[in-house]
């Protein structure tokens, strides 16, 4: 593939955009590789902490904080999405849907690199099912400096997968079985030369869970005078199965030339059973309808991706490099979703319905990143990013009195392409003045969106070009003390199928709806942060405070005959400002903890179809670990958290929380025994109100979240060697400097 290919489709314009952004970045990276080497920088002093010990380890930099989950047993027997609860300023609810300080705007990267796998209704179900051992660490970003894409309003969460340590071979195994059908095995494989590393593993996760939706609605009939009532009372049984592969390597072509490559696959099958009774009551509580409806949803997503890497160290200061990748992500998603209806009052014949839905994704992506060590605590980076997506979404609908019957129906049929071309370009400038450090960076993102929706016949763009200005400082106070402030703006951007119009049967009083004229969510985003290391104890308190506009949320219509339509618009606009404190320590010699608290304060303008005054609310978010070291050879966690109300534009999210539980038992250096249990009060629910003067709703989803655990992991080869200093993610994904 050329870079010249990467511009296909752009206009003329555009493409001297790009081509000024690539001279822009990479011709005075190629300059400075020829200046005279300069001295090499004392060790930093500002901005970096590091606690280590039981408690999991932790790191701070001017622009993010990286958290150790290897220590963490949930992590080692549980899913991504159970990792993350145990993070600080990270809500994850019981649907894997994942927030930073109660803002769900998050962007899901995978050392570094975005993916499709986090894109739409697959994101929560995709954190669920993704093995959470073979991540090393999570990087937490709040406030992104200009070096990271400004998608994602509430932040970033950077999943750093686990490299292969230790000298010649290396290897590992894992397996974990439960209750609810859990089964969890995984193998990994390494191995380090001087000039070679080659990594390896392979997942497989089967989950059985059951869930039960009650949901009571209530409409403004305006003719009658008064609300209407329908009750839904819907149980599910679903199944899913996961397999996930991955293989990497780096090669040292000579001392400051690296290459590498990487492949990764995840295939997931993913069936769902379930039975949903219905009632309807009209304005004077007489039956208006009764039925019951049986839905079946058959589920393959198939992902693959590829990707090479270019590294290339300068003569002169540590760090002096140019990495380039190139990496090409294909996703094909076919469901098959079936339902029966059967009414009973009025007295109807049973109904058919079929969808088959075929949803392939495509991603190409380049990215060049360039750093300049200039002296004494100076760097400089630029880069230039360059992202094609190419999206086909088809539906195909079927209705009849029978199943072999059905016969295809243009209400539930339509096609609809999406194509989407990020050309971006940033540079950052970190300086030191004193004992202040200032980290100041501009990004430029230039987007073009093509929708076409073929069924309707309608054609639509969505064009923009954005500045995004970053400001980052950092005042050392002491050796062990510092203050920190930062800015940056922000950016949501829809997911491909809310630009949909098209009408998506649920069930038959239920349809969504994308909105093809949806603006990107824009936030300004301010922070102030203090923290204190004191031994082996890390404190961190952070004020912080948002300011969202062209917010995008669910709106719920009333179409009449008791049918609603929930589709996505511009309807949010508030702020909200919160404290978040933050301890990690030891408590004694075998006990340590992991202690973070969020107090935030909320509030949400006016909606066109919510409420029509001002709302706010105060509430919290909180997390607690705590670790025994019982014996050498024994370890205990118990760890819980509990998510605070969040209001939305119609109404709120009730509060949730859980308790877990974990044992491991070393039998020798190379197997361990591990026993876990997650909810175990089965407090773990998801709940939502809607209350507008036109609809009232009250959602209760349970799930059969306790699960108890038990599994071993064993490993081989050389010893483990320690992490140093995490070396902090690069966003290009390449192998970090070494």
């Amino acid at each position: 593939m050329t870079i010249s290919s990467c511009f296909e489709g752009h206009d003329p314009l555009q493409t001297r955009l790009i081509w000024m952004v690539l001279a822009a970045t990479a011709v005075p990276a190629l300059a400075a590789a020829q200046e005279a080497p300069a001295p090499k920088p004392p060790p930093r002093t500002v901005g970096e902490v590091v606690v280590t010990g039981q408690a999991p380890p932790v790191e701070t930099s001017i622009d993010r904080k990286s958290y150790s989950v290897s220590g963490d047993l949930q992590a080692q027997t549980g899913s991504i999405g159970d990792a993350l609860r145990n993070i600080p300023s990270v809500e994850v609810d019981v649907q894997g849907n994942v927030s930073l300080r109660g803002d769900p705007g998050v962007t899901i990267l995978i050392d570094g690199k975005a993916s499709s796998l986090f894109q739409g209704d697959n994101k929560g179900q995709a954190l669920q099912q993704l093995p959470a051992d073979q991540i090393e660490r999570v990087e937490v970003i709040t406030n992104p400096s200009a070096e990271f894409r400004a998608e994602g309003a509430g932040g970033i969460i950077n999943l750093i997968s686990k490299k292969a340590r230790g000298a010649g071979r290396t290897g590992s195994a894992r397996l974990t079985a439960g209750n609810a059908d859990r089964v969890v095995a995984s193998a990994s494989a390494g191995y380090n030369a001087k000039d070679l590393t080659l990594s390896g593993d392979l997942n497989y996760r089967h989950d059985g869970q059951r869930q039960r939706t009650v949901e009571n609605r209530q409409r403004l009939d305006m003719t009658a005078g008064g609300f209407d009532d329908i009750a839904q009372d819907q149980a599910l049984q679903l199944r899913i199965d996961t397999v996930t592969t991955r293989g990497a390597f780096d090669y040292d072509l000579d001392p400051q030339t690296r290459i590498g490559g990487e492949v990764r696959g995840n295939y997931t099958e993913f069936n769902l059973r379930g039975l949903s009774h219905f009632d309807e009551t009209d304005v004077s509580g007489a039956t208006a309808q009764v039925f019951d409806r049986a839905l079946s949803v058959d589920q393959q997503r198939a992902n693959g991706a590829v990707a090479a890497s270019l590294r290339r160290k300068f003569a002169g200061e540590e760090g002096h490099q140019l990495t380039l990748n190139l990496s090409y992500e294909v996703t094909n998603d076919d469901r098959v979703r079936g339902g029966i209806t059967s009414t009973t009052f009025p007295p109807l014949p049973a109904a058919f319905d079929r969808q088959r839905l075929d949803y392939d994704y495509r991603r190409t992506e380049l990215k060049g990143d360039y750093v300049r060590p200039m002296g004494e605590g100076v760097t400089l980076k630029a880069g230039f990013d360059l992202q094609f997506d190419d999206n086909a979404y088809g539906n195909r609908g079927f209705r009849g009195a029978s199943p072999g019957a059905l016969a295809p129906d243009p209400a539930l049929t339509n096609q609809f392409l999406y194509e989407q071309s990020l050309s971006q370009a940033y540079v950052t400038y970190e300086r030191p003045f004193g004992d202040l450090t200032v980290l100041a960076g501009l990004r430029l993102e230039d987007v073009r969106i093509d929708l076409d929706q073929v069924t309707q016949g309608r054609k639509d763009s969505n064009d923009y070009l954005k500045a995004y200005p970053s400001l980052h400082l950092a005042w050392k106070l002491s050796d062990s003390r510092q203050l920190t402030a930062s800015y940056s703006h922000r950016v949501q951007r829809p997911d491909p199928l809310e630009f949909n119009s098209f009408r998506f049967l649920l069930d038959p009083l239920n349809f969504r709806a994308g909105n093809p004229n949806l603006k990107p969510q824009e936030t300004h985003s301010y922070e102030l942060g203090y923290q204190q290391r004191e031994g082996a104890t890390l404190y961190q308190a952070t004020l912080y405070y948002r300011q969202t506009f062209n917010g995008v949320a669910d709106v719920v219509r009333d179409l009449g005959d008791g049918v609603f339509l929930t589709t996505r618009e511009n309807v949010s606009k508030g702020r909200n400002a919160g404290l978040e404190l933050v301890a990690n320590g030891r408590l004694t010699k075998t006990l340590t903890y992991n202690l973070s608290a969020n107090a935030l304060w909320t509030e949400i303008d006016p909606q066109p179809l919510g409420s029509p005054e001002t709302r706010s609310a105060v509430t919290g978010f909180g997390r607690a670990s705590l670790n025994w070291q019982a014996t050498p050879s024994d370890l205990v966690q118990l760890n819980g958290f509990l998510n605070g109300k969040r209001l939305t534009p119609q109404g709120y999210i009730s509060p949730t929380g859980g308790l877990n539980f974990g044992y491991r038992h070393k039998l020798n250096d190379r197997v361990s025994l591990i026993f876990t249990a997650q909810d175990l009060f089965s407090t773990i629910r998801f709940k939502q109100v809607i209350d507008t003067p036109a609809l009232k709703s009250r959602l209760r989803q349970d799930f059969d979240s306790r699960l108890f655990l038990a599994g071993f992991t064993w490993t081989s080869g050389g010893a483990r060697q320690r992490d140093p200093g995490f070396d902090f993610q690069n966003t290009t994904g390449g192998p970090p400097a070494s």
